[in-house]
């Protein structure tokens, strides 16, 4: 069962939120967050994904902030303006859509009484670190591919829940010493790396390697079921 429902952030700002619920007792709940191109079919798919494994999901539009109903596909177009909505939320005074993210842990927290993890791609992938290192009610953080955490004042952050890492071996935007080096300096996060493209896991890119998004999503529901279960 899906839907829409509206989150209210500490500073009153309202955001949608699509909500996928698994069939039963959830075995906890999970925070996902978009890529640059909002929560399209593809992230609500992955949200439908966790809730078939038995997890309440719960995807917030973290674009909102800036623009409302943002559904993007992955052309070249559809990149150039996922970018540019992108650099805007960036540029919110703090904490931003950080308190939407927020919102997102405390309504899941509240309403499903379980533990919460959170899982981000691309873009989503570097606020789920955020969300990791500064963020209440976490219990586990599944980055992929986070453009930005390997290097500069993201890579100084120290994470506040155990947090397991997915990047590409072959990703233009995250150079694999940079991965490396973030590995050295975080030992306590796990990472693996795939023999792919960045965007391994969406299967309506070109860069989508099913052999790395099954096998990532293997060790993530392990992960999951470790710490939320």
């Amino acid at each position: 069962m899906s839907a829409f429902l509206d989150l209210k952030a500490a500073d009153g700002f309202v955001c949608p939120a699509y909500l996928a619920q698994p069939e039963g007792t959830p075995r906890g709940a999970v925070v996902v967050l978009q890529e640059i191109f909002g929560v399209n079919s593809h992230i609500r798919a992955v949200a439908d994904g966790y809730a078939a494994a038995g997890y309440v999901a719960l995807a917030p539009s973290t674009f909102h902030r800036v623009q409302a109903g943002v559904d993007l596909g992955y052309t070249d177009a559809d990149m150039q303006a996922g970018f540019a909505i992108t650099l805007q939320v960036d540029a919110l005074p703090a904490p931003g859509v950080m308190a939407d993210i927020q919102a997102a842990i405390d309504t899941l927290g509240l309403a499903a009484g379980v533990k919460v993890g959170i899982v981000g791609y691309c873009w989503g992938g570097l606020l789920t670190w955020r969300s990791a290192c500064q963020l209440q009610g976490l219990s586990a953080a599944v980055p992929y591919y986070g453009g930005g955490m390997t290097v500069g004042a993201d890579a100084e952050l120290q994470p506040q829940c155990p947090v397991l890492a997915h990047f590409a071996e072959q990703d233009h935007w995250i150079p694999l010493d940079t991965v490396r080096a973030f590995q050295q300096r975080h030992p306590q996060v796990q990472v693996h790396t795939y023999a792919a493209h960045h965007g391994f896991n969406c299967d309506q890119r070109g860069a989508h390697h099913g052999p790395s998004a099954e096998l990532a999503r293997e060790r993530t529901l392990a992960f999951l079921a470790q710490h939320l279960g």
